[in-house]
């Protein structure tokens, strides 16, 4: 039976920490527009801020569709899934916001993340505060182990200087605007603030 809680307590927070992946789902206004759904899964790249405060660090390589819908209308859902031990599904309902690079407030909250976290291919980071904190039964979810992470990712970007991942957001279609033509990603992108820059 599921439950919904008026914020995010210590025991949610440690099944929230648990979990080597989660799921992020946005939205446009648009009636015809392409709901998006991505996978999240590098470690420490998501930490919970305080009891409704959620963060997770955006990196390029993709699209930039949970970007642009969040800077269109805000809405964002998170979802997490036990996939070992008791069964479990866990959502935050909530409005979300794009902290780009040359916001004021990116460095101090990237400092809330364990420094290993961060990389070349940082592009912004996704602030959300929760409005529907609730769970659901999760018995359908199937079993999996967990091996370990896949770090193809953070070698391929970290291979790249600033100027060349900057190049490539250019370059790349679906990242200064949605599918649906909404702008997400400032480019050229601002540059990094502080030593990392």
């Amino acid at each position: 039976m599921g439950k919904t809680y008026e914020k995010i307590d210590d025991r949610l927070r440690a099944f929230i920490e648990a979990q080597p992946v989660f799921f992020v789902a946005t939205a446009p206004l648009a009636a015809d527009g392409h709901v998006n759904l991505s996978p999240k899964g590098r470690a420490g790249t998501l930490a919970v801020l305080d009891e409704l405060t959620l963060a997770y660090l955006d990196f390029g390589g993709s699209g930039a569709e949970t970007v642009a819908h969040v800077r269109e209308n805000g809405r964002i859902t998170l979802m997490w899934c036990a996939f070992d031990g008791p069964p479990k599904i866990l959502r935050v309902h909530g409005q979300g916001e794009a902290v780009f690079r040359d916001d004021p407030r990116f460095a101090g909250l990237l400092a809330r993340f364990d420094p290993a976290a961060d990389g070349a291919s940082l592009r912004a980071i996704v602030l959300v505060r929760a409005e529907r904190v609730g769970d659901s039964c999760g018995y359908a979810v199937p079993l999996m182990d967990y091996r370990e992470d896949r770090d193809l990712h953070a070698q391929y970007f970290g291979r790249q200087t600033e100027e060349e991942f900057s190049a490539y957001c250019e370059r790349k279609p679906h990242v200064a605007s949605s599918l649906d033509g909404l702008p997400a990603i400032p480019l050229p992108l601002p540059a990094r603030p502080g030593p990392a820059g």
